[in-house]
């Protein structure tokens, strides 16, 4: 694989390989343990006499989150709250819908999140940087989907941090200057889309 392209190529076998020095890993590393303090811990470990059926229908919230990054990653079902439905459903049903289903869903994706997460901290100490601090990071069996569902989860949240849309992501994050206290934001987001990129186009 070669070291000059700084983004994901293909193992021969299957996976994915990327070649990171010290300052790539810190930083990634760093994005993740934020991520997985935004997301927050997890469940306590359940008694020994504690009902599984009881944890396997255990409620999550019903409100979505304030913080604008976790609202992000944990969007509501039925879209904006303050408009209407494909099937004219007004504001109130569509809210309730929502409460419904996150409700229900919101526990399991959030531990599904915080995996992702502890699966990029784990991959990345795991690895041992070569004499000129570079090292080789090999993704095999589930971990190129849970990296993947990882990077998708930092640009998310660094979106919602820099109030940028879906829609927005033009040349103007480039023409920052560089005295902007936004730029090294906007250039890990750029380079967390571009590892993402090349990492869909390996699997």
């Amino acid at each position: 694989m070669g070291r000059s392209t700084g983004m994901f190529e293909s193992l021969q076998g299957g996976g994915a390989a990327i070649a990171l020095d010290e300052i790539e890993i810190s930083i990634l590393r760093s994005l993740a343990v934020q991520m997985l303090e935004l997301i927050g811990p997890g469940d306590p470990e359940p008694a020994e006499d504690a009902d599984p059926l009881a944890a396997l229908f255990a409620e999550g919230p019903s409100e979505p989150p304030s913080d604008p990054a976790l609202a992000r990653l944990f969007p509501d079902a039925y879209g904006s709250p303050d408009g209407t439905g494909d099937e004219g459903v007004d504001r109130a049903e569509l809210t309730a819908r929502a409460a419904e289903f996150r409700r229900f869903t919101e526990n399991d994706l959030r531990a599904r999140k915080r995996e992702d997460a502890l699966a990029l901290v784990r991959s990345l100490d795991a690895l041992t940087p070569a004499g000129d601090g570079a090292a080789v990071l090999e993704l095999t069996g589930e971990l190129p989907l849970r990296w993947l569902g990882g990077l998708n989860d930092l640009r998310l949240t660094l979106a919602a941090r820099l109030d940028i849309t879906e829609d927005d992501e033009s040349a103007a994050l480039f023409r920052l200057p560089d005295e902007d206290p936004r730029k090294p934001m906007v250039m890990a987001y750029l380079w967390l889309g571009g590892l993402q990129e090349s990492l869909i186009e390996t699997l």
